[in-house]
């Protein structure tokens, strides 16, 4: 199977290809016009990836990535920081809402004027499902995103949704609850308690800050994340949503626990405003059971290795 991943420079990009890659498959990687490759791959997988630039701003280039013929597409490329998306909606929409338009737009142009057809996998958010009860959230749910990134990913999954109606598009989307591991930037919450903490440490602080530690997340490794993209790539239904999910709800003051045991440091944890997200979302579980029964896909990785690997990155 030929496979496209847009976003393929960012942190499941990276993950995903790698999966794509020892499964046999061969890999189209879209990154952002004037982005390198990614160091973290190895010299050979570089070597083993077809590179192409791109801009989910620009309509020639995304007909450029469009007529490349794949089997199967995976788009990632996004604004995937809320912070990012809080500081500039309108540019997170531009980019997740009307990029996504723009090269489902050009893929289902390319399969009404050719009949090539390949599966495309739009990966939106479990976010898009906003404040609700305190269990896990399935397919059906209502959704009332309440972040600008949430909203604008709702908006990509609409405008994709729209393209495979009118032309056939074969498309699936995938709702990827909160995920982490080795690699990810520290601009993301597990990460960075854990480099605050590894910070607190070396100079000797007693105390770090943080943001509201009380939500409930949905952590899955990104490797777990990936192999449920490679399994729905195999045996997902076009139409479909998929939560991407372990079903298990952990707060992050559980999280901030569990890498100091790690880490060997015991820290008075401070409560910053400045830190805090407006809005969020008290609980958010995603149950799996829809894409379980329908790919065999199931989690492979405790969520205590996925910290002890992440940390062993962050040493590296």
């Amino acid at each position: 199977m030929r496979v496209l991943v847009t976003g393929a420079d960012g942190f499941v990009g990276m993950w995903l290809m790698r999966e794509l890659l020892t499964a046999g498959h061969h890999v189209v990687g879209g990154i952002r016009v004037g982005t390198p490759q990614p160091a973290q791959l190895t010299e050979d997988e570089r070597l083993r990836i077809r590179w192409v630039e791109f801009d989910l701003l620009s309509t020639e280039t995304i007909a450029e990535l469009a007529a490349i013929r794949v089997d199967g597409v995976v788009h990632l490329a996004a604004v995937a920081s809320g912070v990012d998306a809080r500081h500039d909606p309108g540019y997170a929409w531009t980019v997740n809402a009307a990029g996504t338009a723009r090269l489902c737009e050009a893929l289902g142009r390319k399969l009404v004027e050719t009949g090539v057809d390949p599966l495309v996998i739009v990966v939106s958010t479990g976010e898009v499902y906003g404040q609700g009860d305190e269990r896990p959230r399935v397919e059906t749910d209502p959704v009332a995103p309440c972040s600008p990134y949430a909203a604008s990913k709702l908006g990509g999954e609409v405008a994709a949704v729209e393209v495979g109606r009118r032309t056939g598009l074969r498309v699936i989307v995938v709702r990827a609850f909160p995920h982490t591991g080795p690699g990810q930037s520290d601009k993301y919450v597990v990460p960075a308690l854990a480099l605050r903490m590894r910070t607190a440490r070396r100079i000797k602080a007693p105390a770090i800050k943080t943001g509201n530690l009380h939500p409930v997340r949905d952590f899955l490794d990104v490797r777990d994340v990936a192999a449920a993209y490679v399994a729905l790539l195999q045996r997902g239904r076009p139409g479909e949503i998929y939560n991407v999910a372990s079903g298990v709800g952990r707060s992050l003051e559980t999280i901030a626990d569990l890498l100091q045991e790690r880490l060997q440091v015991r820290l008075i944890v401070e409560s910053d405003p400045e830190l805090s997200r407006p809005n969020d979302i008290r609980h958010l579980v995603g149950d799996p059971g829809k894409l379980r029964a329908e790919t065999g896909w199931q989690p492979s990785i405790p969520f205590e290795q996925t910290l002890e690997d992440l940390l062993d990155a962050q040493a590296d």
